[in-house]
């Protein structure tokens, strides 16, 4: 488990180093106007690139599937599969940028300068969507191998290069924000062909490509219908946190400011918990190719337990440390002592949102991708009843609603769990592995 969950983990860590070194870049230009763009922008790519996150959790899933059930071309086949769908949606991202610009820009808002530069940034990393897109798939299909040191390697790479592209091209290049957006293509390049090179020595056979194994009718539908539910599971999670972030702007500036530091904490136990959702991932996909279900059964308590006890040391040191922390984050009297009054939702969060986490790995390792679409739309709508109840008690009322968000998905999953485990492997026989 720690073999898949430490290296993941640590790859989460490095992920934000790409936004703080851009930040800075672009800040030392001395221009706020570029410096909100930039940060508009990568909001932007955040969100829309993280909608299609169910190409990694599909990628993997099917290949610890199929790495379980001992079928080796089946495995070059959901890479492939995979890449082409990537390929496939970020052309039309490309091709629908300019009424995707129009509309976003819109939504967002802003001042013509922070606008002006934040499409310069749109319209250059726009066409890194098939490079990012296909290192979701490589990235998840070296995690499904239960290859995550060669996973983390390829995205500490891909991160390492963007600070440093960015850097030359923005700060001796001089090629401002435009040079911002061309790193973080260069280095989703690299990474696609750094991944290629893995997968090329990973299967290496003489055997060539088998078209009717490839388009299997079957595979194909179960895929799609697999990421089609992953999809909206996404969108409706999206859907609760920018909700979250609106009605604490509505709260104030301070509130906002509060909340946006808050968040960063939030952050920090998603690195870790996620990271021991990687792990579920691989080994319950094992399993479930393998149709062993006491493996199964047994890599899910281990995810529960060992998250929980994360979970546990993360809240602890957010209680002990936190209004430390919120003294380092900002120098604002009114933000130190706003973030102070809701720290305790704060402590509370890694405790609740632990088991979402751990069933997120279990469902996707499984693809129980309809239930946990459904069970996220129930919990969606239970955060939405709690802030409506609760809304006349402002930003505390939120924050109950967030919690009772992370409550309702791990409970729900939680409740559901036991009937799903019981018909996935009734009557079923283990598989040789590979």
């Amino acid at each position: 488990m720690f073999d898949i969950a430490g290296p993941a983990m640590i790859a989460n860590l490095t992920t934000p180093l790409i936004g703080i070194v851009s930040t800075t870049a672009i800040g030392r230009l001395g221009e706020a106007a570029m410096l909100g763009g930039v940060a508009m922008a990568s909001v932007i790519f955040d969100c829309l690139f993280w909608l299609f996150a169910f190409l990694r959790a599909s990628t993997l899933a099917f290949t610890a599937q199929s790495l379980g059930a001992g079928e080796a071309d089946e495995i070059r086949m959901v890479l492939i599969r995979g890449l082409a769908l990537a390929a496939l949606i970020g052309v039309a991202l490309i091709a629908l940028q300019l009424p995707l610009a129009a509309i976003i820009f819109e939504l967002m808002g802003g001042s013509d300068a922070v606008l002006g530069a934040a499409r310069t940034y749109f319209t250059v990393r726009i066409w890194s969507a098939p490079l990012a897109l296909s290192n979701y798939v490589l990235l998840g299909w070296l995690v499904g191998l239960a290859r995550a040191k060669l996973a983390l390697a390829v995205q500490v790479a891909i991160n390492l290069i963007n600070m440093a592209a960015t850097i030359l091209l923005v700060q001796v290049l001089e090629t401002g924000i435009a040079g911002a957006a061309i790193a973080a293509l260069i280095a989703e390049a690299v990474g696609v062909v750094i991944g290629l090179v893995l997968a090329h020595r990973l299967v290496s056979t003489t055997r060539g490509l088998s078209p009717p194994a490839l388009f299997d009718r079957v595979k194909l539908m179960h895929m799609m219908a697999v990421n089609r539910d992953i999809m909206i599971r996404t969108a409706a999670m999206i859907a609760a946190f920018l909700f979250f972030t609106s009605q604490g702007a509505r709260a104030g500036d301070t509130t906002l400011a509060a909340n946006a530091v808050l968040n960063n904490f939030l952050l920090v136990a998603a690195f870790f918990l996620d990271g021991l959702a990687n792990a579920a991932e691989q080994l319950c996909g094992y399993a479930f190719g393998a149709r062993n279900r006491g493996a199964f059964a047994g890599a899910t308590r281990l995810v529960l337990v060992w998250g929980f006890g994360f979970a546990l040391v993360v809240a602890v040191i957010f209680a002990l440390f936190g209004p430390d922390l919120i003294d380092v984050m900002t120098a604002s009297p009114g933000v130190r002592s706003a973030a102070r009054d809701y720290l305790p939702f704060v402590v509370a969060s890694p405790l609740l949102s632990v088991f979402a986490f751990a069933f997120d790995g279990v469902y996707i390792g499984a693809t129980w991708a309809r239930d946990m679409r459904n069970l996220m739309i129930a919990a969606l709508i239970v955060f939405l009843a709690i802030w409506f109840t609760l809304r006349g008690y402002g930003n505390t009322g939120l924050w109950i609603a967030l919690l009772g968000f992370y409550a309702a998905r791990g409970g729900f999953q939680a409740a559901r769990y036991p009937a799903l485990l019981r018909a996935s492997f009734e009557k079923s026989p283990a598989r040789p592995t590979i």
